[in-house]
């Protein structure tokens, strides 16, 4: 891989590049890249793992009987499509974007849609676990269609995070980055044919995922859990008292992985237009970039803090472990001899655990 070094320039001065001051933000780019490729490769691999488990438990062990399930699949799915397009852009920031424009647009957009569609989902679980708890003695008439109301929110948060999207697929391109460096650079980032849209678009998409992003799920959540930790410390039973810690983690966990990026984010936007000592600069890119990671990381841990930490989903997880043991025997058995035995316990293993499988509690038990 080429040696090559990043640069930022006067974004009052955006419509040609090369007339403008660079300033080398990262002198040992190729070395973050590859630690940047480690760590990313670990997130994919784990939420990989995670989110797939959550979605084949809902598909083949557990219905979706209640709100917080319905959300919980959502919030699998926007994981999953963004773990799947981490590794396509690990390739292309090591490579400097060899696939193309339209890989910028599409995986640039991918993130932004799992984003919104993540954060406001979350929000979603927060809201309905108030109202199961908190609001537990008018919430059956609110949740008698369950599904009927999951499914039309969850479709319009979906539209929403394609609508708040739909900048950063129109203005993401790839294009190479000049300047001082012996070999330009290939970047993928805001590309604008007018300095008033680049003004505008600059700042409008950064606020707009700070806000929606991050600000609006916080306030939704910040209110609902410490309404719901309220009302279980009144409580007297010792699972209530329990229930509070895993509360308290969901939200620390969230502030946790998001706020510095987001704080990082909101820096770099108020000081967009302003003129910037290099070092400076150079400190909120390195910033940007650990705290971006860490931003990421949140896809791995939605699924063991919203899915496995419920006691009615870690008895299905030991079941799909159960009959993949089941499928290993089957097939191994299989290869040494042709035998029906080993067939019948794989089958009469499923129909076990499908017997069993009523329970009508949601799996985010708090």
């Amino acid at each position: 891989m080429e040696n090559s070094s990043e640069y930022v320039y006067d974004y009052d001065n955006e419509t040609d590049p090369e007339q403008t001051g660079f300033c080398i933000l990262s002198e040992n780019r190729d070395k973050e890249l590859r630690v940047q490729a480690y760590v990313h490769s670990a997130i994919c691999a784990v939420g990989l793992l995670g989110n797939i488990l959550v979605i084949i438990t809902y598909a083949f062990y557990k219905k979706t009987k209640s709100m917080t399930d319905v959300y919980l699949l959502n919030v699998a799915l926007a994981d999953l499509l963004f773990v799947i397009a981490l590794p396509l852009i690990i390739y292309n920031e090591q490579y400097d974007w060899i696939m193309g424009s339209w890989a910028c647009k599409f995986l640039r957009g991918m993130y932004s849609i799992n984003l919104y569609s993540g954060m406001l989902l979350l929000a979603c679980i927060s809201s309905d676990r108030y109202i199961a708890i908190v609001q537990a003695r008018r919430s059956f008439r609110i949740r008698s269609r369950t599904l009927v109301y999951s499914r039309l929110i969850c479709s319009g948060v979906w539209a929403l995070a394609v609508a708040l999207s739909v900048p950063t697929f129109m203005y993401n391109d790839r294009y190479e980055d000049g300047g001082v460096a012996e070999e330009p650079v290939a970047v993928c980032y805001f590309r604008f044919d007018r300095n008033e849209n680049a003004r505008l678009m600059k700042v409008l998409v950064p606020s707009m995922q700070v806000a929606v992003g991050f600000f609006l799920p916080l306030l939704v959540m910040g209110f609902c859990y410490s309404s719901i930790m309220v009302t279980l410390l009144r409580a007297k039973s010792f699972q209530r008292h329990k229930a509070v810690r895993v509360v308290i983690a969901v939200v620390l966990v969230f502030v946790a992985c998001n706020l510095p990026y987001n704080m990082a984010l909101l820096y770099q936007t108020a000081a967009l237009f302003k003129e910037r000592e290099c070092e400076a600069e150079k400190a909120t890119a390195l910033a940007l970039k650990v705290t971006e990671s860490l931003a990421y990381l949140h896809c791995c841990l939605n699924p063991v803090l919203y899915a496995f930490i419920g006691v009615n989903f870690r008895s299905h997880f030991c079941k799909i472990m159960v009959d993949l043991w089941c499928l290993g025997k089957k097939y191994i058995y299989g290869r040494r001899r042709s035998s029906p035995f080993t067939s019948d316990v794989y089958i009469s293993a499923r129909k076990s655990n499908e017997g069993s499988n009523n329970e009508n509690g949601s799996s985010f038990t708090i």
